[in-house]
């Protein structure tokens, strides 16, 4: 819609963002009255109309097969929208239409924003199934009716009132008909059977719609007054009512067809399963965040045991083979860490480089230091623990074997994605300035268990590869490539 408005019309932001939320608003329109709603605009010139959107109910059949957003349209030749924008008045006159052989009742309705005509929307009814009306097809024509000359007033959408239609209730999930008194006229057999849900014995009918509702909720005081006013429907309000384990989900609709309340809609829906199911996918997440963060503590202590057991050792080979297996467990309980702050089993892996990094920069000789760019970005949990373990042995392996004792230099570590959707991959580079790769030292085979570790967990584990060659000028660089899926954030 954006693009067609500024491309054929000179209507200002501000209009356009009225038109969003009008056709953010117009299913319920399009369900009360049965029919198809095309959105028409005057070009710039002025001598066409131009369709910026289009919708079809979820109540009855279309009047039309195909597509209208796009279209252009003469001026004169659908006089009925030459009239509504003219004159700014809902037109109705004419006869029905004939269109592949069904009969469609054409009506104009004036789109106004304060006091300008915008465009015009064509509510087509396809009337091959028209028949004697129910009692909530009345009620339905009727609301629409009074929808349509709000719309044509302009005080409907309501400003400030953006709706989510995926997640509001529709007509056809149940509909209450309230009176200027906020007493009900009519409630749908779905609306009925939500409030006997909250635990309602009596039928709707007749009753004031916001004190039944504020009697069912539970509340320490008599009558809840802000419950019973927003289920009156005074003014545009979503809510959600409580009781008898029952939730029910409504959405009030002032109804001000010629200026005054004459009534509200309300629609409403049973959300009981939706908000149990929610309850449970909550209680999940915090069980598996708990897990992750036992995990955590669990991988502390026995790296504080380690470490303990490290300083009573009078071997040095023994005490250095221990603090190796303290940072190989730290590395995984910061991954468990960072996990149990997440609500899915993915993490932003920069900042776990970091914090690797960080750690093994402890036991960095003379003045080396590490450094990361790139970003790693988010990782599914399966590739981000054995990861922090490669790269917490590739820094360490770089830091203890690359420098001679009392010489400086950095370590780096670069990280980009690449690849497509569905061929992503990770490239990494740990590189070094020191003394560089003993002579006719085999990556492959040679190494100490550290990169027996690296080796194993990337091709074994992580299905990628593992390069380790001479860098450019001195120094050492090893090379990562893996596999890994789509970043979503």
């Amino acid at each position: 819609m954006n693009d067609l408005v500024r491309q054929h019309t000179d209507l200002e932001d501000s209009d356009l963002e009225w038109l969003h939320l009008l056709v953010s608003e117009w299913q319920l329109l399009s369900d009360l009255s049965f029919a198809d709603l095309v959105l028409w605009i005057p070009t710039s010139d002025g001598t066409r109309y131009v369709s910026v959107a289009q919708m079809r109910p979820n109540t009855g059949p279309t009047s039309y097969q195909d597509d209208m957003v796009g279209h252009l349209v003469p001026r004169g030749r659908r006089p009925m929208l030459d009239a509504a924008l003219d004159e700014g008045r809902i037109v109705r006159e004419g006869d029905p239409e004939w269109r592949e052989e069904v009969p469609v009742r054409v009506e104009s309705i004036p789109v106004r924003r304060e006091g300008r005509v915008l465009g015009v929307i064509a509510r087509n009814t396809n009337l091959l199934t028209v028949r004697t009306p129910s009692r909530l097809e009345l009620t339905y024509l009727q609301s629409a009716s009074d929808l349509a000359q709000m719309i044509a007033a302009g005080s409907f959408p309501f400003p400030g009132q953006q709706v989510d239609m995926d997640a509001s209730p529709r007509a056809g999930d149940g509909l209450i008909r309230l009176d200027a008194d906020g007493i009900v006229q009519y409630a749908s057999p779905n609306a009925l059977s939500a409030y006997h849900r909250l635990g309602l014995a009596a039928d709707l009918v007749g009753h004031h719609l916001g004190e039944t509702t504020a009697r069912l909720a539970p509340s320490r005081a008599p009558v809840d007054e802000g419950l019973a006013k927003l289920a009156s429907g005074w003014a545009p309000r979503e809510f959600e009512v409580e009781a008898n384990g029952g939730v029910i989900q409504l959405r009030a609709i002032p109804l001000k067809p010629k200026g005054s309340h004459i009534g509200s809609l309300v629609l409403l829906r049973d959300v009981t399963e939706l908000r149990r199911r929610e309850r449970e996918l909550i209680t999940k997440d915090a069980t598996i965040r708990e897990i992750h963060h036992r995990v955590k503590n669990n991988l502390q202590t026995v790296a504080a045991l380690l470490r303990l057991q490290a300083r009573r050792i009078g071997s040095a080979e023994g005490r250095e083979a221990l603090e190796e297996a303290v940072r190989r467990v730290g590395s995984i309980a910061i991954v468990h860490e960072t996990l149990s702050q997440n609500l899915d089993e993915r993490v932003e892996f920069d900042e776990i480089a970091d914090r690797v990094l960080a750690m093994v920069a402890e036991i960095s000789p003379g003045g080396v230091t590490t450094r990361r760019t790139g970003r790693f970005g988010i990782l599914d949990a399966e590739v981000a623990t054995p990861l922090s373990m490669v790269l917490t042995e590739l820094v360490q392996n770089a830091l203890e074997h690359g420098f001679r004792p009392g010489q400086g230099g950095l370590v780096e570590v670069t990280a980009v994605r690449g690849g497509g959707r569905r061929d992503a991959r990770l490239l990494i580079s740990v590189q070094d300035d020191g003394r560089g790769l003993p002579e006719g030292f085999d990556p492959q085979r040679a190494g100490n268990l550290g990169l027996q570790i690296v080796r194993t967990l990337v091709e074994g584990e992580l299905g990628g590869k593992f390069d380790m060659l001479p860098a450019s000028g001195q120094g050492t660089r090893v090379v990562l490539d893996i596999p890994v899926g789509p970043e979503k954030n």
